[in-house]
């Protein structure tokens, strides 16, 4: 109180007083010159009146208002030990009086260059009385924060003997805030003297990473051989980590922890503190430290492989239940008689007027929910015919489930590969290669020097001729001009006729182009190092999407596709080109040739990425289940799996007989 009094009694004798005085002294004197002289002597006793108040303030020098200090907050406090609370606060008070000094400063100059300006002579006299008043309530505003930003650090200074540093901080924090609103409030921003301070916010969840990192700490800590040779330390640590542990729980943010969380977060740091001095020996904790994260990134890329290995072998394997299926319905394949062994609507195979598909698989629950999906999203089923090729140990299994289980109106053809004798090792490049020993050698005997280390090349689909019967259309359906062809991992969700009178512009394939990323562009699937590819292609080129394509078949035998996919394939007998599979071949034989539809028909990598949106699902006419990560198997991604099973019907006998469930 003695400090305030002090303070408003010099306010009344060095500005109230001058101000009646030079208010009486104004009313004498008209001319100009009188007018500036005027101004000057009460900016000056104002200013110096401030100076006068400043000096009552501890450590405070009249430099801070010549060079005001503009940071409200730095990080070099979090530095400070804690008997220097008291400095700090003190300093933290004196950097928002001198940037409330430079905000007043700065309207006082403002108020002199206004009366100083020789346009501005002839004001009138309450013109001039109005900007005195503007300077008076300046320096009242600025001793209302001086007296709280005292009584603020009057506070500051009783709590540090009862609080740590971390305490400190938020007591500067909480000055800083409210000097800052009550700033905002009478309209008198902040001015950073740097320009480039940035706002400090706070982590998110960051105690609960806090408690996390000093977990890791600790079990390090006790890693290590001088915590070992001491028992009474090793014990207190393992006590601290079993307390961090229950206070932590399974909480992911702050908000989510006890009552007691920070309790256990300072004696687990108490706790580390006494580590640091029992290990003296960094270079002993160093060279353990090393060996720790070799070991640890060995172990990883260990897990890695075996993760990589245990996928390929699931995704290759038949589950169960869907090895058992085929087996069923071969069985009652055979009770039937030969009229019953037949499909209606034959006739419509060949009319090029219908919507045919073409879809090549040996798994028919997979096969079902294509043509299931398809035909329930379809405006007119009844146009819409389904050409099935499947292997001979699948084919009997294949008319059985469609026979029994046809799909509506539309039409169904199931046909076995081993009746296409046109397609042999004479004809065919790649059956040819698919039959020698060599090829059988490289991809599946990993004793061989010359295999590949690969996995993925051990699925068996690389060596079936059903994955190349694709680039075989038109001696498949040799009446057709159009067919659309379709993967056995996709779901149909809008109907597809459209794509029928869709203008391919002189090109043969109609697919949705994979620039997203940069693995999808051709120089991943092709060798650019061989000059035959890296002078016919560009390495930058956008690949496309096998699993829903528009081929133009008219178009594909007036320009000899299946002649150019020979050739090529002649040129990679040794695998120096590309590796085993179709879409390799199929970027070459279709460069140039294929039209980009719009990536709404066609949506990927639901059976390898889990970050595709529902938006983009839910507006898909296919999504494609492409990946390992097939909707049939167990390691399909959750939820993507409904898309699938919503299709099949697995109160059906044959499915509870071998134990398919959802």
């Amino acid at each position: 109180m003695r400090v305030r009094n002090l303070v408003v009694l010099m306010l009344f004798v060095t500005v109230i007083s001058p101000i009646v005085f030079y208010t009486d002294r104004l009313a004498t004197f008209k001319s100009s010159t009188s007018t500036d002289e005027f101004v000057e002597d009460v900016t000056a006793v104002a200013l110096n009146g401030q100076n006068q108040r400043l000096n009552v303030l501890p450590q405070e020098s009249s430099t801070i208002i010549k060079e005001p200090i503009g940071i409200v907050y730095s990080d070099n406090t979090t530095k400070s030990l804690p008997n220097s609370a008291t400095s700090a606060q003190q300093d933290s008070t004196h950097i928002a009086l001198a940037t409330q000094v430079e905000s007043r400063d700065h309207k006082s100059t403002r108020v002199l260059s206004t009366t100083s300006d020789e346009e501005n002579r002839d004001q009138d006299r309450s013109q001039r009385e109005n900007h005195i008043m503007e300077v008076i309530d300046t320096i009242a505003e600025d001793m209302e924060i001086r007296e709280e930003a005292i009584d603020a650090g009057d506070k500051a200074q009783q709590l540090s003997d009862n609080s740590d540093s971390s305490q400190n901080m938020e007591i500067k924090h909480e000055q800083q805030s409210a000097q800052t609103s009550r700033k905002t409030d009478k309209k008198e921003p902040i001015k950073i003297g740097s320009g480039k301070q940035k706002d400090q916010t706070a982590m998110p969840d960051a105690r609960v990473r806090q408690l996390k990192d000093l977990l890791i700490r600790a079990r390090v800590y006790l890693s290590l051989q001088a915590t070992r040779n001491n028992p009474h330390f090793s014990r207190e640590l393992r006590g601290r980590i079993k307390e961090v542990q229950r206070a932590l729980g399974d909480a992911s943010k702050d908000s989510e922890l006890g009552r007691n969380a920070y309790e256990r977060l300072k004696a687990m740091e108490q706790t580390l503190a006494k580590g640091k001095q029992i290990h003296d020996d960094c270079a002993a904790t160093a060279k353990k430290l090393r060996a720790m994260l070799h070991s640890t990134e060995e172990q990883l890329r260990v897990h890695k492989k075996q993760t990589m290995f245990l996928t390929q072998l699931t995704a290759k394997t038949l589950p169960k239940g869907l090895h058992c299926l085929p087996l069923r319905l071969t069985t009652e394949y055979y009770t039937l008689n030969s009229s019953q062994q037949q499909f209606p609507n034959q006739e419509k195979l060949e009319d090029p007027r219908l919507y045919h598909y073409a879809l090549f698989s040996d798994n028919v629950l997979a096969t079902a929910v294509v043509v299931n999906s398809t035909v329930i999203h379809s405006k007119d089923p009844s146009k819409h015919v389904f050409h099935i090729v499947t292997d001979r140990l699948n084919y009997v299994a294949m008319r059985m489930w469609f026979l029994v289980n046809p799909p509506g109106k539309a039409t169904v053809q199931v046909q076995n590969i081993e009746e296409f004798t046109w397609l042999n090792s004479s004809y065919s490049p790649v059956l040819k290669q698919l039959g020698s020993q060599s090829m059988i050698d490289y991809y599946f005997r990993t004793h061989r020097a010359n295999s590949d280390s690969n996995l993925k090349y051990r699925n068996p689909k690389y060596l079936s001729i059903l994955n190349h019967l694709r680039f075989y259309l038109p001696e498949i359906f040799p009446k057709l001009n159009k067919v659309l062809f379709l993967d056995d991992d996709i779901v149909v969700q809008k109907d597809l006729t459209a794509l029928w009178s869709l203008d391919l512009k002189g090109n043969v394939n109609g697919a949705v182009e994979t620039c997203g990323e940069s693995f999808h562009r051709f120089d991943r699937y092709l060798n650019f190092s061989n000059p035959l590819i890296s002078k016919n292609f560009d390495p930058h080129a956008c690949g496309w999407a096998y699993g829903m394509n528009v081929f133009d078949l008219a178009e594909w035998k007036r320009q000899n596709i299946t002649g150019v996919y020979h050739s090529w394939q002649k040129l990679n007998h040794d695998r120096q080109l590309w590796k085993l599979g179709t879409l390799p071949p199929g970027l070459i034989t279709f460069w140039k040739r294929t039209y980009p539809l719009d990536r709404s028909w066609h949506v990927l990598g639901l059976g390898y990425n889990p970050s595709v949106g529902q938006k983009e699902i839910e507006r898909a006419s296919v999504i494609h289940y492409n990946g390992n990560m097939k909707p049939w198997l167990e390691i399909s991604i959750p939820k993507y799996r409904s898309y699938w099973t919503r299709f099949i019907d697995y109160d059906h006998i044959y499915l509870r007989e071998c134990n398919i469930n959802p």
